[in-house]
């Protein structure tokens, strides 16, 4: 019985050794064994369900076509659940079959109804394009399934508004392209049945706090047209999704969260990179000053990237059909080079079994890649989290996961990902030189016995809801009543663009003044994408999107492409574009910045005698000043060059707080000292940051100082990187008792002796992790948490 009507392809060829044999040569192949911690996740028998009386037997017969004889129990109830009219979240593990849960009633409706239409939103296109492919092979006459999306030819656009019935898009094709164009879609909006949220969890953050918007539009535009469409969610296993949900879409959602499919057993092992030399581990000395996040540094353990490799290149000459997830799109090129060279050097050839994928391709070099992996023709592949949702991997073996993604939802979606056809799995989680992987990798509790995290989005978030509610005025002019639709700070919101002059009141309600539309990011990465091209060929080589731009693009950087090195030699930011050149250099870069901060306002605050914690708005500058050019085999330092790029500013949210000097030297910490204690802890706090709330280190920034102006006391600020705030901060003052004790049971825990990427120094600091004390900042912590409230 299958749990999911999506077609099988096998990955590869025949099986490899099973998963417990396989670890146990893995572990064999070096000095000493990296393996910290091995959990058996147990297999699990399926509970079937009836199919529903109100499935037409054809649809019944298409379904069992495709080898699905019947429904798992909970795909059963969401199907009731939204049949009967009620908006539903299926929040299940991964391959439980969310899918079955509102295909059936939304294709039933279909099949009852030749009128009614049905909107599918993914997140990426590899999943919308991977549920066209189902929904396609069930050959259900009328349905007219298609897909409508930046990659659809302009010559089909016409005839999927016209005719199709089940339209797959993402939410940024709903942003820019339905919306806008209500008028030409009116007829599939009118006769609108369901709206399908795939894998919703994703939708977190500042992209899902505009998302959330961007579904209320789409209730506004309906509900013109007299539809009122049933919202029908499905998620990876989430903490409480109902709240969620109902944040995202703005309605009663009822969450069905009991997993009835059968899942296949798995091994999932926790593997710490042994240490390196320590004569491996200078660096050079950074004059000490207030620091703000954002570099790579030179590992004290082995690299998490090349021990993924090595594992890559070992599970792939064992025959396993393997999927590495890395972190970056840099790191995903890395892995897969070093895999490929390591094969060919065993077995010349076998290295092009091995390949990349990430976002940034071009989309003909996507659908090759998936092609070749759904076919077999690769049996490796190091992938960034663009695989994590999409194409319905069967018959993989083996996943790597080269640094914790961030959250344990994103974690057991990628683990989820091997033994998807029912057979026995491997997942191994390499943990990276990084507070957070270094604590879950001897706590495995924190992973295996905690619950997954609850979603983080912010509606009511001004530099969201604002530009959000000029999208609106463009489609139709806003009424008091859209208002309440829109939800908190709303009319605020509106007055302020009434006083900017973008929106203008009558009687009848308030009118967009201007010609062109609004910009609008969605998924809040700092602008336009920068467009890659090869300067002696014309040739577009990928993508960057802007707010990366800066730290991946700059002049000098070198710039990772399917295996291939280039230079960077000009950034145009005003035309989008850097130029390139192919170069093989030995050594690689890396960015660093200088940040500065103001408090804007205080939101709420606890005073606790010597320790105050805050909540509230700062303004954050942040310039991008220089870069450094490391040696790749040593990681020696070889020079620092001048970069002369615009400062960017940040108006967010941040949680921080400050000490009173007395209490830091009653606790043993000198005034020479302070810098460095508060630096380490706070690089410690962000990395332990994602343990409370659902976002990485990369989502937040930090600044320490002894004395900062504005609160003229020694100072930690936390903050979320994205404009208005993404709920981060707010979640991490809410916890803020057990994420800072989680910090400092990190620091204590680590086994170095003066600090070490394991615990207070951080790849992101653009101050080379210089000044850092980590005596120090167990010190700070202690004072803290010995005056704030549990």
């Amino acid at each position: 019985m299958e749990s999911s009507p999506a077609a099988t392809v096998s990955a590869g060829p025949g099986p490899g050794p099973a998963p417990a044999d396989l670890l146990r040569r893995l572990r064999a192949r070096g000095a000493g064994d990296p393996v910290t911690h091995v959990e058996r996740v147990p297999a699990r028998a399926g509970v079937p369900a009836p199919w529903p009386s109100w499935a037409s037997e054809e649809l019944r017969a298409a379904f069992t076509g495709r080898g699905v004889t019947a429904p798992w129990q909970h795909q059963a109830e969401a199907a009731n659940l939204a049949y009967e009219g009620q908006h539903v979240i299926v929040a299940t593990g991964t391959a439980s079959g969310k899918s079955l849960a509102y295909q059936l009633p939304a294709l039933a409706t279909l099949l009852a109804d030749p009128r009614a239409t049905v909107l599918y939103l993914a997140p990426t296109k590899a999943l919308a394009a991977d549920q066209l492919r189902a929904v396609a092979a069930l050959e259900l006459e009328g349905v007219r399934p298609s897909c409508y999306d930046g990659d659809t030819p302009r010559a089909e656009r016409e005839w999927i508004r016209r005719h199709s019935r089940f339209v797959l898009t993402n939410p940024d094709m709903l942003h820019h392209g339905i919306l806008p164009g209500h008028a030409q879609w009116s007829g599939f909006l009118r006769r609108l049945a369901y709206v399908v949220i795939d894998e919703c969890h994703t939708y977190r953050g500042v992209f899902g706090s505009h998302v959330a918007h961007v579904l209320r539009r789409l209730r506004r535009q309906c509900a013109r047209f007299g539809a009122t469409p049933v919202f029908v969610l499905a998620s990876a296993t989430s903490g409480d999704p109902a709240t969620a949900a109902g944040r995202l879409t703005g309605l009663p959602v009822t969450a069905v969260t009991e997993d009835a499919s059968p899942r296949g057993g798995v091994t999932f092992a926790l593997w710490e990179p042994p240490l390196l030399p320590s004569d491996t581990n200078s660096s050079s000395p950074v004059p000490p000053q207030a620091t703000g996040e954002h570099d790579d540094l030179r590992q004290v353990r082995r690299s998490a990237l090349r021990e993924t490799a090595d594992l890559l290149a070992d599970t792939v000459a064992e025959g396993v059909r393997t999927l590495a997830f890395v972190r970056s799109r840099k790191g995903a090129e890395v892995v897969a080079a070093n895999a490929r060279r390591s094969l060919d050097d065993a077995v010349p050839g076998l290295g092009d079994r091995v390949a990349a994928y990430r976002g940034g391709y071009l989309r003909e070099e996507r659908r090759e890649l998936e092609r070749a992996l759904l076919h077999g023709d690769l049996l490796g592949l190091a992938s960034t989290n663009a695989l994590e949702l999409g194409v319905d991997l069967v018959g993989l073996d083996a996943v790597l996961i080269c640094g914790y993604p961030g959250t344990r939802a994103s974690l057991w979606q990628q683990a989820g990902r091997a033994g998807r056809s029912g057979q026995e799995a491997l997942a191994v989680l390499v943990a990276r030189d990084d507070p957070l992987d270094t604590y879950l990798v001897h706590h495995p509790e924190a992973i295996f016995g905690a619950p997954v995290e609850a979603t983080v989005l912010d509606p009511a978030n001004p530099y969201v809801l604002a530009p959000q509610l000029a999208c609106a005025a463009v489609e139709a002019p806003l009424t008091p009543a859209d208002l309440v639709l829109f939800g908190d700070g709303a009319k605020e919101a509106v007055d302020q663009l009434v006083a900017a002059g973008a929106l203008r009141q009558r009687p009848t309600g308030w009118y967009w003044r201007h010609r062109e539309r609004p910009e609008v990011d969605l998924r809040g990465e700092g602008g336009a994408p920068v467009c890659v091209v090869e300067s002696s060929t014309g040739r577009l080589l990928g993508t960057v999107d802007g707010g990366s731009s800066h730290f991946l693009l700059h002049p000098g950087a070198v710039y990772l492409h399917q295996g291939v090195s280039y230079v960077v030699d000009d950034l145009d930011l005003a035309d989008g574009c850097a130029l390139v050149h192919a170069e093989e250099p030995d050594w690689s870069t890396h960015a660093r910045d200088v940040t500065d901060l103001s408090v804007v306002s205080v939101r709420s605050y606890v005073d606790a005698g010597p320790v105050g914690m805050f909540l509230g708005e700062v303004d954050v500058t942040s310039q991008v000043v220089s870069y450094q050019r490391r040696r790749i085999a040593t990681g020696e330092v070889i020079d620092t060059r001048p970069l002369d790029l615009p400062t960017r500013e940040l108006r967010t949210v941040a949680v921080w707080f400050t000490l009173s000097p007395q209490s830091l030297t009653l606790a043993g910490v000198q005034p020479a000292d302070v810098p460095g204690a508060l630096h380490a802890a706070e690089h410690a706090a962000i990395g332990l940051l994602p343990l409370m709330a659902t976002c990485d280190r990369w989502d937040i920034g930090g600044l320490s100082t002894a004395v900062h102006p504005d609160t003229e006391a020694p100072t930690v600020f936390v903050y979320d990187g994205h404009p208005g705030g993404a709920g981060f901060a707010e979640r991490a003052y809410g916890t803020a008792s057990a994420w800072l004790r989680a910090t400092r049971d990190a620091i204590v825990e680590c086994g170095c002796e003066t600090g070490c990427p394991s615990c207070v120094q951080s790849p992101k600091c653009g101050n080379g992790n210089n000044p850092l004390s980590k005596p120090d900042a167990i010190r700070v912590l202690d004072v803290v948490l010995a005056n704030l409230p549990q």
